[in-house]
């Protein structure tokens, strides 16, 4: 999303400081070890909170995390304990550690992720619209993937990669399976604004910039960069594309806006939407399943293109591109 704050003009009234002089190995390993540390507290964290929560159920059994993960119908109060689990582990495994590498290794502040003012970004709306009219395309991209076919020699691990999204699939369709709107307030808090927060901190705050300013300034290297590892930490091999061109998207959003809350904005209603769709088909107020990926047409597909493509290029525009873009 945006190009490290050593390495792109700003607007005048910013003045960033610059980031502790270290090499970019050391930068990375630091990066890399407060992800793990992170994401070592967040499992035991939500481990101790599955443990709570299911001793007070009516049979008193606690299952292991894993096993409910794998089985959660087997288990009262499983989806409560998930949506519990899915947001120690969102706020562990990306907020917290991109917030204490940027703050307590790179001595920087918040106020640093944020080139431009937010009152200064042009088309904020043209961002929502922007990316429910990607869907489409986006779809087409996950139709392809989805069918990728490994060669003979790989096919145990195409068989492993497999059984692993659907295992996905399952533990994703029941969390989406919503009863009461107290459950879906929770599931958008969950699925949409924690990780809409401590993602875009991470990969577009904090890698993106990084990437840029350690491989000689191109903001489109960070950006792919960025999104590649964004999209294959999600371990979802038949997804990756296309999250990979979605990370891409609010990379590009980040670099052009300069304030991070612009790629918050598209990641909270990419997944929100998606909530939201989800809910009302359940509740039978729409007949579209925004998840069936099959029913998008190659013109429907193309036609979300070229609007992206024209809304990508108006925004742009609006927002007085770098003039190292």
């Amino acid at each position: 999303m945006q190009t490290d704050s050593t390495s792109t003009p700003h607007p005048a009234s910013f003045s960033p400081r610059s980031p502790i002089n270290r090499s970019p190995l050391s930068s990375l390993l630091l990066l890399v070890g407060s992800v793990f540390l992170g994401m070592t507290v967040g499992a035991l964290l939500a481990t101790g909170a599955a443990y709570l929560i299911s001793m007070g159920s009516s049979n008193g059994l606690a299952p292991e995390l894993m096993e409910l993960l794998r089985h959660p119908t087997r288990y009262p109060n499983a989806w409560a304990t998930l949506m519990v689990v899915q947001g120690i582990s969102q706020v562990c495994s990306f907020l917290l550690p991109a917030l204490v590498f940027w703050y307590l290794f790179e001595k920087q502040q918040w106020a640093d992720f944020q080139p431009r003012p937010l009152v200064k970004v042009g088309g904020l709306g043209i961002v929502i619209i922007l990316v429910i009219a990607f869907m489409p395309f986006n779809g087409l991209v996950i139709q392809w993937n989805q069918g990728l076919i490994f060669p003979d020699t790989l096919a145990p691990i195409e068989r492993w990669m497999r059984a692993k999204e659907d295992e996905l699939g399952e533990l994703t369709k029941y969390l989406t399976t919503f009863t009461t709107p107290g459950q879906l307030i929770l599931a958008l808090f969950v699925i949409a604004v924690l990780p809409a927060i401590g993602e875009e901190v991470l990969f577009r705050g904090v890698l993106q910039r990084r990437f840029t300013d350690w491989l000689g300034g191109n903001p489109h290297v960070g950006i792919w960069l960025a999104a590649a590892v964004f999209s294959a930490i999600h371990m979802q091999f038949y997804g990756f594309f296309p999250r990979l061109l979605l990370g891409a998207l609010f990379g590009y959003l980040y670099f052009w806006a300069g304030n991070l809350w612009v790629p918050i904005l598209a990641h909270f209603i990419n997944n929100g939407f998606t909530v939201l769709m989800v809910y009302l088909r359940q509740r039978q107020v729409v007949s579209v399943n925004i998840e069936d990926a099959e029913r998008v047409s190659v013109s429907a597909g193309l036609f979300s293109l070229l609007l992206c493509l024209g809304l990508l290029y108006y925004f742009r525009r609006t927002n007085n591109p770098l003039e190292h873009d």
